[in-house]
């Protein structure tokens, strides 16, 4: 501020926002992100304004997260703050997913629809959900990027519970058991062997959810997860 840097100021008021933001310091965070996007669009800055807005996006996502685990409530039972809160997360992962398209930004585009998909889950909205995670899908395996191709799969698996396709389920989450194993990722290989056995208990195939669970189990031995 002292020098007149802008751009400077609109950055610091980011990483401020993004501080608060893990601090759990949400109303303070959006006011932060406010003027990181406030300056970004008064210098022009289309990138500064993207970023500004993801980052708006993802206080209010982390502050609904935070309202709903507080009250422990089912994806689409949710408290009228708590659905404000999300829905305001929707509405800034979708004007910054129409900006970095604008820019022609495959990777932001990915990281906006995961986030859409996520907030759409939390709102009780499993098809709005599933198409966004489709989208993810498509970007993470444009790129390369296991990681990320291994959560779609693992968020796709879990909005079709909620919608009783509960055999369409199992195969995503298969997918998710084969991209956890290329990884080497154990925690993430338990999980998806829970949420296989879980599913196949819905399906009624009572012996392949034994296999899936006696996976679970043996894997959470092996990393002393009590």
């Amino acid at each position: 501020r002292t020098i007149g840097d802008r751009i400077g100021e609109a950055k610091a008021s980011g990483n401020l926002g993004n501080t608060l933001k893990i601090l759990g310091q949400f109303d303070e965070a959006v006011v932060c992100c406010q003027r990181h996007l406030d300056i970004s669009q008064e210098q022009g800055d289309k990138v500064g304004e993207a970023r500004a807005l993801y980052n708006i996006g993802n206080v209010y996502h982390a502050k609904g997260k935070h309202l709903s685990w507080s009250m422990a409530q089912d994806p689409g039972y949710l408290p009228q703050e708590v659905k404000e809160t999300l829905q305001k997360a929707s509405e800034y992962y979708e004007r910054n997913l129409s900006l970095v398209k604008e820019l022609g930004d495959r990777a932001a585009q990915g990281r906006a629809y995961g986030n859409l998909g996520n907030t759409q889950y939390l709102l009780g909205n499993f098809s709005e959900a599933i198409a966004f995670h489709k989208e993810r899908l498509a970007i993470a395996k444009e790129f390369g990027d296991k990681a990320a191709e291994r959560r779609a799969y693992s968020n796709l698996g879990n909005a079709h519970i909620f919608l009783g396709r509960f055999d369409i389920s199992a195969e995503y989450y298969k997918k998710t058991l084969q991209l956890s194993r290329q990884l080497k990722d154990q925690a993430v290989e338990a999980q998806a062997c829970y949420s296989l056995g879980n599913t196949y208990t819905l399906l009624q195939d009572y012996e392949r959810a034994i296999e899936y669970h006696l996976k679970h189990l043996v894997i959470a031995q092996e990393l002393g997860d009590r």
